[in-house]
Order: C-alpha cells, then structure tokens, then sequence
C-alpha cells in the first residue's frame, strides 16, 4: 500500500475514473451480451450474465474499498496538504464504492436484456 502514495494528488481523480470504467464496461457489456447471445426471459435473475457482472462489481467495490482504507491509514500518519488530500481521497474511494454497489445492485434482483 505504501507503494500507492496516498497523498499524492492524483489520487483525487482515481476513485471516480475507476467508478465510470466500472459503469461504462458493465453496461457496455450488457448491451453487447444482451445484442449478441441474450439469455431466455424465463431464467429470470439468476443468470450467467448477471454472476459475470455482479463478480465484476464487487471486485471493484472490494477494490474501491481497499484504496478507501488504505488513504485513511496514511492519513494517520501525515499533516497539511498530505494530510489533506489523503482524507478527501479516502472519502472519494468511498464515495464510489458506494457508488458501484448501489447501481450494480440491480444486478441481482433485475433479468437482463428486459
């Protein structure tokens, strides 16, 4: 983790671009998947499209949550302008993982390709 430098500034733009890689390649998945090979309405939910998305989502969730932890442990340690952007990176790490979990999470309830 001390590898990631936390307190770099680049840090504040990571959670979000990671969080719309997320939403642009399980959508963009979808729709292929759904224009391609769709799987039979009568399966409802439970499908191998749906398990796909829903393991991509939450290692990113699981992902975004481990770069969450890892800004505020840093933050511990550091004062000013580190102290700074380590604590707002770690809230926008948070900020996104909840942002995969609560928009994948009709991932698990809604059939694809309705």
């Amino acid at each position: 983790m001390e590898r990631l430098n936390f307190t770099h500034p680049i840090h504040l733009a990571v959670g979000l671009t990671l969080w719309s890689l997320w939403f642009v390649g399980v959508y963009s998945g979808l729709s292929v998947a759904c224009a391609v090979a769709p799987p039979a309405p009568e399966d409802g939910a439970m499908t191998l499209l749906n398990a796909g998305l829903g393991m991509v989502s939450l290692i990113f969730t699981a992902g975004l949550l481990l770069l969450a932890w890892g800004s505020f442990q840093v933050a511990k340690q550091h004062r000013g302008r580190q102290h700074f952007h380590a604590v707002v990176s770690g809230w926008l790490y948070l900020f996104s993982a909840f942002g995969v979990a609560f928009a994948g999470l009709p991932i698990i309830a809604v059939p694809p390709c309705l």
